[in-house]
């Protein structure tokens, strides 16, 4: 665990954890934040934000939010808890326990606030936490249940009778006091406009991955999506809602939406959980909530969300940025993992400048379904020695492969499937694996793949396959969760264990097309960090004959072409190094100069510009810092040699662009009272990266 610097292990030592009764009084801060009582009033703030709730023995009802960058207040129109369990209403809250305290920085998390509320509803226990990050507009809400769930009227009969599709119910009010409400918003106000964001996982089967609605808010509606940006527009000024769970097609016990909205009315709708799920010897977590401040401009609502979204986990460049190749894009499965192979293909990705190398299904002894012989991942514990390194293949073990990366400076990462028998089960003994090869290899770096979360019981358990994972390693691991098939965790939950891999997309199979990758990840970008994001590039010399005339065909672009449209991200090398031709290995330059920057590219918040991308578009990306950041802009086949493109920048500022790769060259220019900044490439299917800095 990483050591604070001083003033902070002071902090930690003045902690106070006080269990209190009728009299309240506790109060920590943090940096620019701090969590206090005051009288009734429990406040929470930092530099953007001020959330002040009556804290009514822990069961919170909001007061009032205070947007501290623009100095506007808003005032709760009701007094009516925030949260609402259905069969709870008559019962009366009584407080148990509350403290705040300094959660402790440590390799994968920055040091933060909490408050912890715990109070009960008759035989129902609640513990509330709030986590108030430092320079973050947005306070998360945790959630856990304990006692006897038979007080909870959920699911509710009468409401799935009723059906939360039906249009005339839900604008009758009568869904409020039957769903369970995680977050709820009173402000004033009728002329609200609302954008709800539903992203789609289950990539191996979905291609449109975004789909964004705008409403104008009236009577009661259902909406569905996890993220929820919400204006008043005679004030210009909003609150967004982030729903902290995976994606509406895998949440559990989902309601058919995620929130209901009536002009300021705001009910974040849905804890994943039901009644059979809360036990009496345990606290069953819910999903999250969180809720966020900004002002006037779709950029400042954007901004607040990814700093947010930025706190969840701490991003070390040697660890987290990577280049990373996986051979198992070329379908050679797991005919070629074996040493030899390995270590040859090592030699070779360091001449493409790959960073990371990750062994991917069939390097254990147990056979998977995948594997060229057949297999099972059913009742894998059956076989003791499934997950030791297939001595056949490894007679050391990965000891001669970590010699050879550790000389070429490549990491070795691999892949694993937990045992899914009995709703993971015997996730300790998949933790041991994981932590046995950390602490035998060194290897951090883990491809998390097969996971089946269809019940409360499984999420737990893989959360704590996880979570012991990350403590073994000193929270120093770096999970790959993979989204491609079946209910997982999602872009939107889990997110403190490490990135996203996003998609299969194979050749073999004629579905890899570069402007699809890079249309996903465009549209992705606007409300998920892309630094989080595994993006593939693949072999476009395989497979030709498979594509044949198609336009838009791998072959039809260059290979650098295909690895800048990963750039945003972490870069994926979905091939195997022994199939490239000689000339791909140009590409090694590229990458070369490319990861002497890849780190300050995501330190910014990487936005969509232009036009989303369908092969034919002007299309790309923007970083965004204080006074600099980059811009990397694609020409598709179209016939226009030169675009003004929409970005974040400001009307009126001047900047200087420098040309870093692709095609391009060295310019000054003013951003157009639109936003738009003039760029030229000559040839259609290239590219240009160039860091900009504001100089008026």
């Amino acid at each position: 665990m990483m050591k604070m610097n001083t003033f902070h292990s002071h902090i930690i030592v003045l902690i106070f954890f006080l269990v209190i009764g009728p009299v309240y009084g506790n109060n920590t801060a943090y940096l620019d934040g701090k969590i206090y009582l005051d009288h009734d009033s429990l406040i929470l703030e930092n530099s953007k934000i001020r959330r002040t709730y009556t804290f009514n023995q822990g069961n919170l009802i909001t007061q009032s939010i205070f947007n501290k960058t623009s100095n506007f207040t808003w005032h709760a129109t009701d007094n009516v808890p925030d949260m609402n369990l259905p069969g709870t209403e008559k019962e009366k809250a009584e407080l148990v326990s509350f403290r705040t305290y300094v959660v402790e920085e440590t390799l994968s998390q920055q040091a933060y606030l909490e408050a912890e509320i715990i109070y009960t509803l008759g035989n129902l226990s609640i513990k509330r936490i709030l986590r108030l990050y430092p320079a973050c507009p947005a306070i998360g809400m945790d959630f856990y249940f304990k006692g006897n769930g038979n007080l909870l009227k959920y699911p509710d009969e009468s409401l799935l009778d009723k059906d939360l599709s039906d249009v005339k119910f839900v604008a009758s009010q009568k869904a409020r006091s039957l769903a369970p409400v995680m977050e709820k918003l009173s402000l004033d106000g009728k002329h609200w406009n609302c954008r709800v964001v539903d992203l789609s996982e289950m990539t191996d089967h979905l291609n449109d991955l975004v789909t964004v609605n705008d409403y104008q808010t009236y009577q009661e509606r259902l909406f569905r999506g996890n993220i929820l940006f919400a204006k008043d527009m005679e004030n210009e000024e909003g609150v967004f809602l982030l729903k902290e769970a995976p994606s509406p097609n895998a949440q559990l016990q989902y309601l058919s939406g995620d929130y209901l909205v009536s002009f300021g009315q705001i009910r974040m709708l849905g804890f994943g959980i039901d009644s059979e799920d809360i036990r009496p010897d345990r606290w069953t977590p819910g999903y999250s909530a969180v809720c966020g401040v900004f002002s006037k401009t779709e950029y400042s609502a954007l901004k607040a969300l990814k700093t947010y979204q930025n706190k969840l986990r701490k991003r070390i460049s040697e660890r987290d940025e990577m280049v990373m190749m996986n051979t198992w894009g070329d379908r050679g499965q797991d005919s070629r993992i074996n040493e030899k192979y390995i270590i040859e293909e090592l030699e070779l990705c360091a001449k493409l400048g790959i960073s990371h190398f990750q062994i991917d299904d069939g390097w254990q002894t147990g056979k998977s379904p995948a594997s060229i012989g057949g297999g099972s991942f059913d009742n894998i514990w059956e076989s003791e020695d499934y997950w030791l390194p297939n001595k056949a293949n490894f007679p050391d073990g990965f000891t001669s492969i970590l010699k050879k990366g550790k000389e070429l400076g490549i990491e070795i990462c691999l892949w694993f499937n937990p045992s899914y028998t009995d709703n993971y089960v015997n996730w300790r003994k998949d933790a041991e694996v994981l932590a046995g090869l950390y602490k035998k290899y060194g290897i951090r770096t883990f491809k998390i793949d097969g996971l089946r979360i269809h019940n409360k019981i499984s999420e737990l358990r893989v959360d704590s396959l996880l979570n012991a994972v990350q403590k073994a390693s000193d929270y120093d691991a770096v999970i790959n969760l993979d989204v491609t098939a079946d209910k997982r965790f999602g872009y939107l939950y889990k997110n403190e264990y490490g990135n996203i891999f996003l998609e299969n997309r194979y050749t073999d199979f004629g579905n890899y097309y570069p402007y699809w990758t890079l249309r996903n990840l465009w549209c992705l970008s606007k409300y998920v960090p892309a630094q989080n994001l595994q993006i593939e590039f693949l072999n476009k010399w395989r497979n030709e004959n498979i594509y044949k005339n198609d336009t838009f065909a791998p072959k039809s672009y260059d290979f650098e072409y295909l690895f800048a449209i990963t750039m945003m991200a972490q870069p994926l090398a979905w091939m195997e190094a022994h199939n490239l031709p000689a000339e791909a290995f140009s590409l090694g330059k590229v990458i070369e100069k490319y990861r002497t920057i890849q780190q300050d590219i995501h330190k910014g918040d990487i936005l969509p510009i232009g036009e989303k991308p369908d092969g034919r578009s002007w299309t790309g990306f923007q970083s965004l810092q204080d006074k600099q950041g980059y811009f990397l802009v694609f020409r598709e086949l179209n016939d226009q040699a030169n675009s003004m493109m929409k970005t974040w920048l400001k009307p009126g500022a001047k900047i200087r662009l420098k040309y870093l790769l692709g095609n391009g060259t060295d310019f000054e220019v003013t951003v157009n009272e639109r936003g738009e900044v003039p760029f030229s490439l000559k040839t259609a299917n290239h590219y240009g990266l160039y860091k900009y800095t504001i100089i008026k």
